[in-house]
């Protein structure tokens, strides 16, 4: 019974349970909780940034053929775009097939709600001027995770362009790395308050009642993503060869962590040691996956695209195919700067609809009370989508030790 209690996943899972029965019983205590949730997601962001960085140079720098650098890089975009296109249409197909917005009734006093605040619409140009920091500094202060990854992949590939000479600050930032994780360790200690907190927080200010009206829409969500992650990615794992059920069973524990805190940055950078436990080249995950967590965010592109269109439904807006597919392109470029911080997505939603004018953004209040409850399918699918994505590039690069996979399948078992 011990062993049992010290197991992470189960303190997780125990303290979620136990955060939802406080939100139904005691609603107000629940709501006081919130910082519990917020700080340890403080935590996360806390290291998130340096481990990236440091994850990116020290696996680019070990790896001195420059030309096989960029073939992995190009071979991982494309890995991206497919599947994230593959998830928009997934998503277009399901909420259009499903309809969960038709004769929805909105609530009478909608009109008068306070209109959501939208960001400023960002274009192809803004986007990508928007990669290249203006400060390095300022791009770690502020969090921006796809500047940190551009800035990340020119001083790896300095770093290994100088050779020995470099050896030494490569040493030191190893080390370093070394110290990222055990603070990570450390902070998962925490990892059941925080999604205790959450939790019960969000159980507490929304209630089980507000999500009747939406349940259709989250139950098309689900299915959505669960077709993507079981039909899909498996179809791609097995061509591969490997099992995504056993993958699944051995990053349980991240699992149960994202769902608790629906955020996949919490565990992040537990993701990185496991794949390189699982077999997968530090070169490759170093690469792969912090790239994944700006540029292959699957479960947002399917949120977004079954959110922007269930709101059509919803105002009796008629969107013909060549709008939906102006849509889709214009997420295959939003759904990029969405990073796995919890509501993320909602904002670039925001963006989304202000750059489409399609939908009445004041619409987006319809969605503030299930959002939360949806972005745990979202962070969770787009954790299972760069753990997929580390696999399948290291395998078609022959950088993944099959010994390694089965003797952690057999010591998970």
């Amino acid at each position: 019974m011990r062993p049992l209690l010290r197991n992470l996943t189960f303190q997780v899972l125990v303290a979620v349970a136990i955060g939802i029965a406080l939100g139904i019983v005691r609603p107000e205590f629940a709501k006081s909780l919130k910082p519990l949730g917020d700080t340890f997601i403080n935590l996360v962001k806390m290291v998130v940034a340096p481990i990236v960085f440091l994850t990116i140079v020290t696996g680019i720098a070990s790896t001195h053929d420059l030309k096989r650098l960029g073939r992995v890089g190009a071979k991982s975009f494309a890995y991206f775009t497919a599947t994230s296109l593959v998830a928009l249409v997934i998503g277009m197909i399901a909420v259009n097939t499903l309809r969960p917005g038709a004769g929805f009734i909105r609530p009478d006093d909608l009109a008068a709600a306070a209109p959501v605040a939208a960001p400023a619409p960002t274009g192809m140009l803004e986007f990508l001027t928007h990669i290249v920091p203006p400060s390095v500094v300022g791009a770690f202060a502020n969090g921006e995770l796809l500047q940190i990854v551009f800035f990340a992949i020119l001083f790896g590939t300095a770093m290994a362009m100088v050779g020995e000479r470099g050896q030494i600050v490569y040493d030191v930032l190893e080390r370093l790395t070394e110290i990222f994780f055990q603070l990570v360790s450390i902070i998962m200690k925490v990892a059941p308050i925080g999604a205790f907190g959450a939790m019960a927080y969000t159980v507490g200010t929304f209630g089980l009642r507000t999500l009747l009206p939406l349940a259709k829409l989250m139950f098309a969500v689900y299915v959505t993503m669960a077709v993507f992650i079981f039909v899909v990615l498996n179809l791609i794992m097995r061509r591969y060869g490997f099992s995504l059920w056993r993958f699944l069973r051995y990053i349980r524990q991240e699992l149960l962590l994202v769902l608790g805190t629906s955020s996949s940055e919490s565990a992040f950078p537990r993701l990185l040691e496991k794949l390189e436990r699982y077999g997968a080249q530090r070169s490759i995950v170093g690469l792969v996956v912090p790239a994944g967590y700006s540029f292959n965010l699957d479960g947002t592109s399917i949120y977004m695209v079954m959110a922007a269109i269930f709101l059509a439904q919803v105002y009796n807006v008629d969107m013909t195919i060549a709008q939906q597919l102006v849509l889709l392109g214009i997420l295959m470029v939003t759904s990029k700067g969405a990073a796995g911080v919890t509501g993320s997505g909602f904002v670039v939603l925001a963006g989304t609809l202000a750059a489409t004018k399609t939908v009445p953004l004041e619409g987006l209040a319809i969605l503030l009370g299930v959002d939360r409850f949806m972005s745990e399918a979202r962070a969770i699918t787009n954790f299972i989508g760069n753990g997929v994505a580390a696999l399948v590039v290291a395998r078609s690069e022959g950088q993944f030790d099959d010994a390694m996979m089965q003797a952690v399948e057999r010591g998970e078992g």
